[in-house]
């Protein structure tokens, strides 16, 4: 069996009883934070929105890729991402949302297979298969 590889990594660190907290990712340092709606101060976007940031930059950069290992003229690729929560008779559930365009020449073939391909980011099986959360305390 194959060991362990760490694929990504990032700290949290709230300094307050404020909701804003300092991340970390190696070099790289961003700021997560609550809407004022939510108790916060809207000083950087909150955690679900992180969230929907990581699955739209896969998506685009795992489109990105193919597109030029296919050397097509997709031109700019967007991915707008929206976390919907949906209220039913069971609770709550959530889906993603993903809309994808180009500005390039591209054939409706062309996007049909970009639809099967962004399917492979790997975020996104990530979070269609699930995974395994733990934590512990220091």
């Amino acid at each position: 069996m194959n060991e362990p590889k760490v694929v990504g990594t990032a700290e949290a660190l709230n300094q307050t009883s404020a909701y804003k907290t300092l991340l970390t990712s190696h070099d790289n340092t961003l700021i997560a934070d609550e809407p004022i709606a939510a108790g916060g101060n809207n000083e950087g976007p909150a955690p679900g929105d992180y969230l929907c940031m990581s699955l739209a930059a896969c998506k685009a950069i795992t489109l990105r890729m193919y597109v030029q290992r296919k050397q097509w003229d997709a031109g700019e690729i967007s991915v707008k991402v929206d976390l919907v929560r949906e209220e039913s008779t069971t609770g709550p559930s959530h889906f993603f949302l993903c809309e994808v365009s180009t500005t390039g020449a591209l054939t409706n073939e062309q996007k049909e297979r970009l639809l099967q391909i962004d399917k492979a980011c790997p975020i996104s099986k990530l979070l269609s298969k699930g995974s395994l959360v733990t934590s512990v305390i220091k």
